[in-house]
């Protein structure tokens, strides 16, 4: 069985640590990142998990951090659910290619942090996703496999890839809507996964509510491009490091749901920007599922047997105070 490591802040110092029950058993050693953590304080983490720890400390005594640090490559996998492309307004279909896009690192925050919602941010959306922590450095085309599928992947965390629509829509901007500060909440916990543990990959529950509402519910069976098969093309891609983030795409239940006729028109070169959004938006704003300020997202990913739980994400959406013309 594989461990839940937890990245905390406490008394103004950053700490690595061991989850036990609600306990955190403290790892004496400071790590500088979640590279640095995997190259040198996994057998630290396993040593205390199986003798105890002379300082532990209540999960509730802490500032929780996410266990993905900058800096860390994040790539992301978009519309790798059926039921999400098909309220995407795309064909359900597996498509003839897998679809890669990134997200800057500065969009990480704590599984307990609030999403600062941007003041020009009218579609405001969430998105469930299974991250899979990078464990080897990739610097050439390897051929991945469920067999040595561990050998890549160090740990897994929740993740919730906060999108603004009206930005990653209308401008083609998957980057930019993707990627304002807090758009990124990770964690709580990262899930060391032991070999024998790597099946389980394929059988996770991802569960997702706002206030309280379950509006995402699916397993990771259901994934298209499953994980062996995406680190295989993109390693024959690019470089992959330590502690690196690949997240492998949400599945239906966002707010965000669009016909084939106006994704066509808010793609189309020949609409203005200008038209573009007014389209979209008036297409989407009597939606109620779009991220308003003081909702609350809550979020789990586990395995039905329940020994890989990646912990609970609860984060609210606030007001940025920053106007931007």
């Amino acid at each position: 069985m594989g461990l839940q490591i937890v990245r905390f802040e406490k008394d103004r110092t950053e700490h690595w640590g061991v989850v036990s029950d609600n306990q955190i058993l403290v790892l004496k050693n400071s790590y500088s990142s979640l590279a640095h953590f995997l190259e040198k304080g996994v057998k630290e983490a396993r040593v205390i998990k199986e003798n105890g720890s002379d300082v532990s400390v209540s999960l509730n005594e802490v500032i929780i951090l996410s266990p993905v640090t900058k800096p860390a490559r994040i790539v992301c996998q978009g519309a790798n659910y059926s039921s999400h492309r098909a309220e995407a307004g795309l064909e359900a279909a597996r498509p003839p290619f897998n679809m890669i896009f990134s997200k800057a690192d500065s969009s990480l925050c704590g599984a307990y942090d609030e999403i600062i919602r941007p003041s020009h941010v009218q579609l405001l959306d969430y998105e469930i996703e299974l991250g899979l922590v990078i464990g080897a450095e990739i610097s050439q085309a390897e051929k991945v496999t469920d067999e040595n599928l561990h050998q890549y992947v160090a740990g897994l965390v929740a993740f919730d890839d906060i999108s603004a629509r009206d930005i990653q829509l209308t401008q083609g901007q998957w980057l930019k809507g993707k990627s304002y500060r807090t758009f990124g909440p990770t964690g709580p916990f990262l899930y060391l996964l032991d070999k024998e543990d790597t099946p389980l990959i394929h059988d996770l529950q991802l569960n997702l509510w706002v206030n309280d509402e379950l509006r995402q519910s699916a397993n990771t069976n259901q994934l298209i491009f499953k994980p062996a098969e995406t680190l295989t093309e993109l390693s024959e891609i690019m470089d992959l490091s330590k502690g690196d983030l690949v997240i492998t795409g949400t599945t239906g239940g966002v707010a965000l749901n669009l016909s084939k006729e106006v994704l066509g028109q808010i793609t189309s070169p020949v609409v203005s920007d200008e038209e573009k959004l007014k389209m979209l938006v008036s297409s989407q704003i009597s939606s109620d599922k779009y991220l308003k300020d003081g909702d609350v997202i809550r979020l789990q990913i586990k395995s039905s047997d329940g020994t890989i739980n990646l912990g609970e994400q609860v984060n609210r959406v606030v007001a940025s105070k920053v106007t931007v013309s």
